[in-house]
């Protein structure tokens, strides 16, 4: 695929096919990956790439800590929660993903579900775990730099047919996530990207999101008077 091709047809997959996927095609994305830019090449990235018998174990301890109450543990914090455009937008796509599920409004068991999908990583054969090294917690070119490889290995997954989701709740309980990944004290844990071959039978999987026009989003300096 063209580099056009991967960017406009990428797409978050939240259902998967079992298939196990090759650790060699899996370096050979995060390979890919870290191509992307970095802050003074800092490089503060690390990655814990998870299948199998400890994979289950986190989906297990997620969604027990999780029906139990357990509060949140992210390390990465999401700060205040959305409102105006941003609100709209999210409740945007959960309106198509909802649709496209058959989850009614007012379906509490399916609406639950759905949520413990999310905990248990949407059921993917791969969870990759982003990390960052805790030297630098609380500078801006850990999270800048991460969400830059982040983008880059969904993107390169994508080009190399798997599919990808960047999912925040597989990692609200860190303290089972840190277990049973061997992540050691010196790392932050950021996020993980939920990865697979993708389930084309899902229905969620067909759903594309709305992005804001570059009118909208851009403003152009000093090009009045310039072609285009």
């Amino acid at each position: 695929m063209t580099y056009d091709e991967v960017v406009q047809g990428r797409r978050s997959i939240r259902g998967y096919r079992p298939d196990p996927v090759p650790m060699a095609l899996l370096k050979e994305i995060i390979a890919l990956a870290m191509r992307a830019p970095s802050s003074l090449n800092t490089q503060p990235w690390n990655f814990y790439v998870l299948t199998g018998e400890p994979l289950e174990r986190i989906r297990a301890g997620n969604v027990e800590r999780n029906l139990a109450g357990v509060p949140d543990s992210r390390e990465f914090r999401r700060g205040p929660g959305y409102e105006g455009q941003h609100r709209e937008r999210q409740i945007e796509i959960a309106k198509q993903l909802f649709a496209a599920m058959d989850i009614a409004r007012d379906d509490k068991p399916k609406r639950q579900d759905w949520v413990l999908r999310g905990f248990r990583q949407f059921d993917a054969p791969v969870s990759v775990v982003v990390t960052y090294d805790r030297s630098i917690h609380g500078s801006d070119i850990a999270p800048f730099d991460c969400g830059a490889v982040t983008n880059a290995l969904v993107n390169a997954a994508w080009s190399r047919g798997l599919g990808c989701v960047i999912n925040s709740q597989g990692i609200m309980q860190s303290p089972v996530v840190r277990e049973h990944a061997g992540i050691p004290d010196d790392q932050v844990i950021m996020i993980c990207v939920a990865m697979g071959w993708p389930d084309e039978s899902f229905p969620a999987n067909a759903v594309v999101s709305r992005r804001k026009p570059v009118e909208e989003a851009a403003v152009f300096v000093g090009f009045d008077g310039a072609a285009g």
